[in-house]
């Protein structure tokens, strides 16, 4: 994937106006205009564009801002990753988490880690994202530039959360869980998740999200939660049926198989992280 001139370049019979502010606060001044959309890393964005499906009066290009990067330990031993970090960093930085540095490392293609950004995955919540199980099985926090957000209560259903029109993703606030696994079964040719299961081990309790499978986008697998508290280990689950009906049913997997796979990527993720 080319610069973001390039790409820019390829949408210049849609009539609109490119803005690429370098700090915070002009970001947020330009997303005050009339159908302002923020722009991070562009990887649904413009496609979205491409196909006509979306016509911002203005895009407001987020990838100049230097202090919307990065990656820090806070004195609590949480992880702050700024919401327009990319894959690739993420996946390079050695104070991440093994879960975490796992499913970064497998977003996509070289093109899509070296341009797409953690803010825009869970700003988007594309129902077959990865980023949105990480942050909702380490119980992580959404700082936007007006507050912060648990994940518990940012995510909402497919491509939607909690996000005002015009809010920005600042960073993301990760605690740190003593194990952690992410496990994805692939489609190929995008990449995406058909089901992808995130595990997070904390001294007190285990949370398990999943992404790819349910309509209503990622979410929590409590039954296998209280199972692993009990139990962690690959046989507490062993028996557990879930329920089809809500699952995504598409030319890549019935609903039945994605039920399945969740079960199957669940005991996967507990062996890797044991």
């Amino acid at each position: 994937m080319g610069s973001y001139e390039q790409l820019i370049g390829e949408l210049k019979m849609y009539n609109f106006e490119f803005k690429q502010p370098k700090t915070i606060s002009e970001a947020l001044n330009a997303l005050k205009s009339d159908e302002a959309e923020a722009l991070a890393g562009g990887q649904t964005l413009i496609p979205t564009m491409k196909q006509r499906l979306a016509s911002p009066a203005t895009l407001v290009s987020l990838s100049k801002i230097s202090e919307m990067r990065g990656i820090c330990k806070n004195d609590d031993g949480s992880i702050s990753i700024g919401g327009g970090t990319t894959h690739a960093d993420v996946a390079a930085n050695s104070n991440i988490f093994p879960g975490l540095v796992t499913l970064a490392e497998n977003i996509g293609d070289p093109a899509v880690r070296n341009r797409g950004t953690i803010g825009g995955s869970l700003a988007n919540n594309d129902p077959a994202a990865c980023y949105p199980a990480a942050a909702l099985s380490a119980g992580a926090t959404i700082v936007t530039d007006s507050r912060e957000i648990s994940a518990d209560d940012f995510f909402q259903g497919m491509f939607e959360t909690a996000l005002e029109e015009s809010e920005i993703i600042l960073s993301v606030r990760f605690p740190v869980p003593s194990l952690s696994s992410y496990q994805k079964f692939v489609q190929p040719a995008s990449r995406f998740a058909m089901v992808g299961v995130f595990l997070s081990k904390f001294e007190n309790e285990t949370r398990v999200a999943i992404t790819g499978a349910s309509e209503e986008g990622v979410f929590r697998w409590r039954e296998a939660e209280r199972a692993l508290n009990e139990d962690f280990s690959e046989g507490s689950i062993t028996d557990f049926v879930l329920e089809p009906s809500g699952m995504i049913g598409d030319i890549h997997a019935s609903k039945e198989y994605r039920a399945h796979l969740v079960k199957v990527m669940t005991k996967r993720a507990v062996k890797s992280a044991s």
